[in-house]
C-alpha cells in the first residue's frame, strides 16, 4: 500500500545577507548529536524549500524528507544507516498539486487524480500495485506503508 502526500513547504535554516538575499544552508556531521567533522550545503535560492537526503550518491538508494528541525542522529529521520551520500533541495511550490496515479505502465489502465494528500492510496485507488503517475503541479512525497510511513520517494513535475 502506497501512501501520497503533496509537499508544503517549510523554511530550513535562514541567514540573512544582503537586504535583498536570502541563503538556505543544511549541516551535516560526521556523528551523533551534531559533534565530529560537518559540512555546510549552502544553494542562494529565493524560494525556500525542504530537503531530501539520499544513502547513496547521485540521488540513489533510500531517501528521506527532512523539513526544518535538528536531526541529532539518523534514527530520527527513521533512517536506515547513519550515513547521507547525497541532498537535492525541494523548492517552495507556489500553485497547485495535481497528480494522476494509474493501474498500468505507460499511463494505461485505471486512471485517479490527486489534488491532496492520501493517507491510503488503496483505501482510494482500491488497487495494490500503482505502475505509473504524472505528476504535473507541486512536489509529492509517496510512501510504502499507509499514514505517512516506511520508504519514501519524492516526485517532481513531469515524472
Amino acid at each position: 500500500n502506497l501512501v501520497c502526500r503533496q509537499i508544503i513547504p517549510i523554511p530550513i535554516v535562514v541567514q540573512q545577507l544582503t537586504a535583498l538575499s536570502i541563503k538556505q544552508k543544511i549541516i551535516f556531521y560526521e556523528d551523533k548529536n551534531f559533534q565530529g567533522r560537518s559540512y555546510e550545503c549552502t544553494s542562494d535560492c529565493a524560494d525556500l524549500g525542504n530537503w531530501m537526503v539520499y544513502e547513496q550518491p547521485h540521488f540513489m538508494g533510500y531517501q528521506y524528507f527532512l523539513h526544518q528541525g535538528e536531526y541529532a542522529d539518523y534514527q530520527r529521520w527513521m533512517g536506515f544507516n547513519d550515513c547521507v551520500r547525497s541532498c537535492r533541495i525541494i523548492p517552495q511550490h507556489q500553485g497547485s498539486y495535481k497528480m494522476m496515479i494509474y493501474e498500468r505502465p505507460d499511463f494505461g489502465g485505471k486512471m485517479m487524480e490527486f489534488t491532496d494528500d492520501c493517507p491510503s492510496l488503496y483505501d482510494r485507488f482500491h488497487y495494490n500495485d500503482i505502475h505509473s503517475c504524472n505528476v504535473q503541479d507541486g512536489y509529492w512525497i509517496f510512501y510504502e506503508h499507509p499514514n505517512y510511513r516506511g520508504r519514501q520517494y519524492l516526485l517532481r513535475p513531469g515524472e
